[in-house]
């Protein structure tokens, strides 16, 4: 049974957390510190090898394209190889893929290997999250979703402005210094994270199969998931790392800076309640936190592209972020409480990373398209009418508790 009621909530949250839990927030930091150091350049990087607005997104796009393309062979893996050797793989693959990145001598090799680090990427992103499902207590799934994202952006915060200031040495540089990072995160999994199993050795209870896709898309929550994390991919980890760095520059004169500063308040502003949000949606219900997140983004989206000051732009990204904040931890806990912790689910949760994935693809190319040929407020406009589009479908999601009440009474 996934669901969880107010009192088994109230107990998980007040328990320990486990160790691994710690071990998985201090790996993420040092991942995302190095992500974010690249995040600001990386599209002005491909610039400098003369192309257009929409051949400098195709890179970010590249990213998200192979680790949508490899997520159901990674679900697999972490089901039949299990999530501890399966992240630290993927760490060392985009480590590898990213200091290639760095030393690439014109635009096809950019897009190659910078595409090929979506491989490895897609491996420890289902890896943690299939960790962080099994060890995570029911009642304190959205709490430890919403430390795991506030160690990831608290190193969005201060890559992107670190990033930046690397660039002035050379816009290769913040590559090298993030695959230093992700062997750093490396070996602090392979020191310190004990297995990816929460069996203990004397428990004698025969072990259910992994939860099929098939099966979750049974559940209005993980459909309604599967829709929010498209539009959520699209928005926060597509347009806003290709197109806000590129508007940025085009508007005002402070080149890579203004765009470091525009993803860090973004983080700052996903930071400042993501832990909160998470914890409330433990305590009030899952989906009024994505359906608040979905509509704040939403309409800060919408507002980004008339931005015509600094101070504006950065506002909008604070609350932007804010949005991003209070969605994310919910939905991901959504996720948790359909696979459960007592079954395994790689396949569910690659289906799951795959729609935001697919976001991430497609929001940078559209909208590049739409930027060239009607300008950035359109482009903006197009992406937060997604994402308000996303509430629909969670109108209709129930409840961890509703949804128990479901299945026990046969609906």
């Amino acid at each position: 049974m996934t669901g969880i009621n107010a009192t088994n909530q109230g107990k998980g949250s007040r328990n320990r957390l486990p160790a691994d839990i710690w071990v998985l927030v201090a790996a993420a930091f040092a991942v995302a510190i190095g992500y974010g150091l690249v995040a600001p350049v990386l599209p002005q990087f491909a610039q400098s090898f003369d192309v257009s607005v929409t051949a400098a997104s195709v890179v970010v796009s590249a990213f998200a394209f192979f680790r949508l393309v490899f997520a159901p062979t990674g679900g697999f893996l972490v089901d039949r190889l299990g999530e501890r050797s399966v992240y630290m793989t993927g760490l060392l693959i985009v480590a590898v893929s990213t200091l290639a990145t760095g030393l690439a001598q014109s635009y096809v090799q950019l897009l190659i290997f910078r595409g090929l680090g979506g491989l490895g990427s897609t491996m420890f992103t289902i890896s943690a999250m299939a960790l962080l499902t099994r060890i995570s207590p029911p009642g304190a799934r959205g709490r430890i979703m919403g430390i795991y994202a506030t160690a990831f952006l608290i190193g969005n915060i201060g890559g992107p402005v670190l990033g930046g200031v690397l660039a002035e040495f050379g816009m290769r540089i913040p590559f090298f210094v993030y695959s230093a990072s992700l062997l750093v995160a490396t070996a602090v999994v392979a020191i310190f994270l004990r297995g990816g199993r929460r069996r203990s050795s004397d428990d004698q209870t025969p072990e259910l199969p992994p939860l099929p896709v098939r099966e979750a898309l049974k559940d209005l929550r993980y459909l309604a998931a599967l829709a929010s994390s498209f539009v959520n991919g699209w928005a926060s980890f597509g347009v806003r790392v290709a197109i806000v760095p590129l508007f940025a520059a085009a508007n005002f004169d402070a080149g890579p800076g203004i765009a470091g500063t525009a993803l860090a308040s973004f983080a700052v502003g996903t930071a400042s309640v993501v832990s909160v949000a998470g914890w409330l949606s433990d305590r009030y219900g899952r989906k009024p936190l994505v359906i608040w997140g979905l509509v704040i983004s939403g309409v800060s989206t919408v507002v980004m592209g008339w931005c015509d000051t600094v101070p504006l732009l950065v506002a909008a990204s604070v609350v932007a972020g804010v949005g991003a904040g209070i969605l994310n931890p919910s939905q991901q806990a959504t996720v948790a409480d359909v696979i459960g912790s007592d079954r395994a689910g790689g396949k569910v949760l690659a289906t799951f990373q795959m729609a935001s994935d697919t976001g991430a693809i497609l929001g940078p190319v559209v909208v590049g398209l739409v930027v060239d040929a009607m300008g950035y407020k359109v482009g903006f406009a197009v992406s937060g009418a997604l994402l308000l589009a996303a509430v629909i479908p969670w109108l209709f999601a129930k409840e961890p508790r509703q949804a128990a009440s479901a299945v026990t009474s046969g609906e």
